[in-house]
């Protein structure tokens, strides 16, 4: 079945747990699809995972285009929700509009993200207004990480989470079919699950959450610049990884490949007329 914004309502009402994982090429986002992934999540973390910048800020829209567009054609019944980077939609609802309908056409978005509550619940309106499905984002947003002096638990006094709650009902009514709550305690995500009437994901919040996300390259082992502490390691395809390209060197340094079955043959008697 074809994930859409109806099948994750479907599933908030039935109680069956929603998965997503963020992905950023076709060749990942197939594997993803064949594994029976919910959704996946051109995420602009791939800032740090994939162009090695220490944060989210310097993600422009015409690199999440580019990595979401890769991601769609490698899918078909995978919901594709591609975040909208910095400074795509703080400024205003005509800039909102204008980016999300490019990662919708150009991109192949099938949903767009953003971060911020009550704050950017104008931009949510205006875009969910135009057709374009909206997943908000509460808690630790990455594109604020300056203002909040790093990366820290939010919500954890009583006025942190309020607030928290009041925009998770500000973004639900602003029209966004889903949130993500990252980085707050696990009791508080859990009274905003129940609060709420569109599913949340959780990324370090708890498994009372309807969802959860990680990126992938953490849950595989293969980013090591630094690691949640929310992080599970379902593999650590980083090892396997690095042990291949050692014996990729050692084979090419030894001369033992290619081998004779990883070789073309030409007819003698071609070769013959050569000299």
């Amino acid at each position: 079945m074809k994930n859409t914004v109806r099948t994750f309502q479907m599933a908030k009402e039935k109680g069956e747990k929603l998965t997503m994982l963020t992905a950023y090429d076709y060749s990942t986002a197939r594997l993803m699809e064949e594994a029976g992934i919910n959704a996946i999540l051109v995420g602009d973390s791939l800032g740090n995972t994939m162009l090695g910048y220490e944060d989210t800020i310097s993600v422009t829209v015409e690199d999440m285009i580019h990595h979401g567009a890769a991601v769609a054609r490698g899918t078909s019944d995978t919901m594709v929700v591609i975040d909208m980077p910095f400074m795509s939609y703080q400024t205003g609802t005509r800039d909102a509009l204008i980016n999300a309908g490019r990662l919708m056409k150009e991109g192949r978005a099938g949903a767009v993200k953003l971060e911020g509550g009550a704050s950017v619940c104008p931009q949510i309106k205006a875009i969910t207004e135009a057709g374009i499905p909206v997943m908000a984002h509460l808690g630790l947003t990455p594109q604020s990480v300056n203002a909040f002096g790093g990366n820290r638990v939010q919500g954890k006094t009583e006025e942190a989470a309020k607030k928290l709650i009041e925009d998770a009902l500000a973004v639900q009514e602003a029209g966004a079919f889903a949130v993500v709550l990252e980085c707050i305690p696990e009791k508080l995500a859990k009274i905003v699950t129940e609060k709420l009437d569109i599913p949340t994901i959780g990324i370090g919040a708890g498994a009372g959450c309807d969802g959860q996300i990680l990126v992938y390259q953490d849950m595989l082992g293969m980013f090591s610049d630094y690691v949640p502490k929310f992080v599970k390691k379902f593999a650590n395809v980083g090892d396997v990884m690095k042990q291949a390209f050692k014996d990729y060197i050692s084979e090419v340094s030894s001369g033992t490949y290619p081998a004779q079955e990883h070789t073309f043959k030409i007819d003698e008697d071609v070769l013959e007329k050569l000299y």
